[in-house]
């Protein structure tokens, strides 16, 4: 079992990550008036059982909401049923609230805390690799028809409880769309590993270990950003890195179209196209998160269905934007990632790039 500590301004908790995690949980709502779960249906399928034996033990009645699975849920009518779901459980500011599921339904049961009472406690117990990035850090979120995540708040949670038992039944698509994330925790803190984790890393051989391992490694490179900048003022935003450019595709592509850590890949291999051109990076990172991609079964022929000037409509959109403006953040070599801003002419010879080199469009 790994222990890692998220320390803000506002709130100290620990992240959890190994077998049987999950057994942690009574300590956290030992005080609670009232318990409530919101839960990935599928989740709540598989292993909904795991959790109401913990909570059973803990001699906790929680009350129990399933909602869709993906970003399917991530809805402003979800919302507003996670916000009637946890009156009618009678909750007060005393209670607290347990997210199960993936990054999805962590960050709407996240935003119906923050909201709920102008804020409850919650506790997030994520059951994906994708998971481990969006439970920490306090970033809650649903999507609006125009863009991914744009109505949400901050709002940590008092623990995060990452059972990693519960990642054995994922889908090798959920699989590869986890470990984007984790690549990208490597690609912005490392320069002496980045190149070599691209070179032998093929998620259908990874063990349990390695995967707990990239897991724990990307959650410390997070929670030290988190704590030197929990509202994204500054270092946080290079955990932005492959989004803007990703949140685009995901868009275009109907949320759940494709998944957001295969959105993120695609957005990394442009990003890094981007920093060969502002910064003068070379090309050896960009060939190598590429042939990584493509050797693990990334679709990154899916922007074939978008052309750019409707994926540059949801980048203007971007949280990053300003005063018209688009940003980026860039990775003139591993480890130093930097935002810069991006004229609308170079992104979209960044796009024409990305798609000759992916064989999308010939040359």
């Amino acid at each position: 079992m790994e222990t890692v500590k998220v320390e803000t301004k506002d709130r100290s908790y620990d992240v959890v990550v190994g077998p049987g995690a999950l057994n942690g949980l009574e300590g956290l709502v030992a005080d609670a008036d009232r318990v409530a779960v919101i839960a990935d249906k599928k989740v709540a399928g598989l292993h909904g059982g795991r959790l109401r034996a913990v909570l059973d033990e803990a001699g906790v009645d929680a009350a129990w909401m399933d909602v869709p699975s993906g970003e399917s849920c991530k809805t402003l009518e979800w919302f507003g049923r996670t916000q009637q779901f946890l009156l009618d459980a009678g909750c007060t500011r005393k209670s607290v609230m347990i997210a199960f599921g993936g990054g999805a339904c962590g960050d709407l049961a996240g935003y119906a805390a923050a909201a709920y009472m102008r804020g409850i406690r919650f506790v997030q117990c994520p059951t994906t690799i994708l998971a481990h990035d969006s439970s920490v850090g306090g970033k809650t979120a649903i999507n609006l028809p125009g863009g991914k995540n744009m109505t949400g708040a901050f709002h940590q949670p008092i623990g995060v409880l990452y059972d990693t038992d519960l990642l054995r039944t994922l889908p090798d698509v959920e699989v590869r769309s986890g470990m984007a994330e984790a690549v990208k925790h490597v690609l912005i803190s490392s320069k002496k590993d980045a190149l070599g984790l691209l070179h032998t890393m093929e998620l259908a051989e990874m063990g349990e270990e390695e995967l707990i391992r990239l897991i724990v490694r990307g959650i410390r490179v997070k929670a030290d950003i988190v704590g030197r900048d929990e509202r994204e003022g500054s270092v946080r935003k290079y955990l932005n890195f492959g989004h803007t450019y990703g949140h685009a595709v995901e868009a275009a592509a109907g949320y759940g179209g494709i998944t957001h850590g295969e959105a993120v890949m695609t957005g990394m291999i442009y990003a890094l196209i981007l920093s060969e051109r502002i910064t003068g990076a070379g090309r050896e990172l960009t060939d190598a998160l590429q042939a990584f991609a493509e050797k693990n079964g990334y679709p990154l022929k899916e922007i074939s269905s978008h052309p750019f000037d409707g994926l540059l409509g949801y980048m203007k959109k971007d949280k990053k934007a300003s005063f018209g403006d688009l940003h980026f953040v860039l990775l003139p070599e591993a480890g130093a990632p930097e935002v810069r801003r991006v004229s609308e002419g170079d992104c979209k010879a960044a796009d024409r790039e990305y798609r000759i080199r992916t064989g999308v469009e010939p040359e």
